[in-house]
């Protein structure tokens, strides 16, 4: 999702992309508009589509301050041609009893919709005290239209809250049934549960839209909404996976180490022999630092060859071989490192970089499915 979006900013703190399909769609409303109408409509057009999805940002915005209250940072808000996505960094998320879990979650996803209402009602006071005689809600109370943009601020947010609370996950309803849901079970098995839910109503979303095509926008909405459902609940047993597996299962245990007294020349050469892109940097029996590849290339270009005592990073977490796969993720983002040391009595045993992760992730993943098979056989 990242990989098809650009970057529009930051939002304290919170950086702020845009879904490429929501720049089509914006391009989309402009040229049928314009073509069946005017400019000036058009331009009504794009300002209420600018309505929604600031209102829509806002929304987002609301799930991760109230996110970031609870220990779990946002790491962007994306935005999608029928809403936004909170994306967190679910590798922070603090370990804490069940009944806090859930309740948390509940807070989190509930903070969207309640911005929504907030918004709608503050409009709805300020313009109905600065033209009280309008009754821009009276005609066609459910519909959101360019014509009358004030209305829309309004009619939007509404809609924007009572749409999310669907328990339709991932929607913010389905994310408060997960919670719920979570009282009982483990947090895979209630994210299954509400996938489930969720599909369903994308399903009925989908056929409606096939068979009424007045209502030909739903598809689209239930084919989001399938397909989101299904990416949630592949993160949620990945997350999993992060607090199952221990660094002794992953970690290199055949790798190569510098001297902070090599030269810069001498290191390179042994990184070109080597498929690691970090080393450790040990001193008798100590780790006294840790370099890259890209750090010894360019400390070369720019100073010539040197020692690697010199340019080596003094700034290094360690890890111990018991310690979670989740663990290590959350040492690695908290610095911005690439490689962990695994340390077992203070005695360095295997490294983890992000390099090997992925790689070893899914061979482990299969070697469990090959396990189970034969198990079951």
């Amino acid at each position: 999702m990242r990989n098809w979006s650009i970057p529009a900013g930051k939002l304290f703190g919170v950086e702020l992309r845009i879904h490429l399909t929501f720049l089509f769609l914006l391009l989309f409303i402009w040229v049928t508009e314009s073509a069946s109408h005017s400019q000036s409509s058009a331009g009504r057009a794009l300002a209420l589509v600018g309505i929604v999805f600031a209102s829509v940002v806002l929304h987002e915005l609301g799930h991760a301050l109230v996110g970031m209250r609870y220990g779990i940072p946002a790491k962007a808000i994306i935005l999608l041609p029928i809403g936004g996505v909170t994306v967190f960094d679910e590798t922070q998320r603090p370990v804490e009893p069940g009944v806090l879990t859930w309740k948390r979650d509940i807070w989190i996803a509930l903070a969207g919709p309640l911005v929504n209402v907030v918004i709608a009602a503050t409009a709805y006071a300020v313009l109905a005290t600065v033209a009280p005689q309008a009754h821009f809600l009276a005609k066609s109370l459910g519909t959101v239209t360019s014509n009358n943009l004030p209305r829309s601020l309004v009619l939007a947010n509404i809609w924007l809250a009572l749409f999310n609370l669907l328990p339709a996950y991932p929607m913010d309803g389905g994310r408060i049934l997960r919670a719920v849901f979570m009282r009982t079970m483990d947090p895979v098995h209630a994210t299954r549960r509400a996938v489930t839910i969720g599909q369903a109503f994308a399903t009925v979303f989908m056929l409606v839209g096939i068979l009424q095509p007045t209502f030909v926008w739903l598809t689209m909405i239930g084919f989001f909404l399938f397909i989101a459902a299904q990416l949630e609940e592949r993160s949620a047993v990945f997350q999993s996976v992060l607090e199952t597996v221990r660094l002794e299962d992953i970690m290199l245990t055949d790798f190569a180490t510098l001297s902070p007294a090599d030269t810069l020349e001498d290191a390179l050469e042994k990184a070109v022999h080597s498929l690691q892109d970090d080393f450790p940097v040990i001193r008798g029996s100590d780790m006294v630092g840790v370099i890259s590849r890209q750090k010894i290339l360019q400390a070369l270009r720019a100073e010539g060859n040197g020692y690697v005592q010199s340019v080596m990073n003094r700034i290094f977490e360690v890890a111990q071989k018991k310690e979670s796969l989740a663990s290590a993720f959350r040492k690695l983002t908290a610095r911005n490192l690439s490689i962990i040391p695994v340390v077992e009595d203070q005695r360095l045993v295997g490294i983890v970089t992000l390099q090997n992760l992925l790689h070893s992730m899914a061979l482990l993943a299969e070697s469990r499915k090959l396990r189970k098979a034969a198990l079951n056989s």
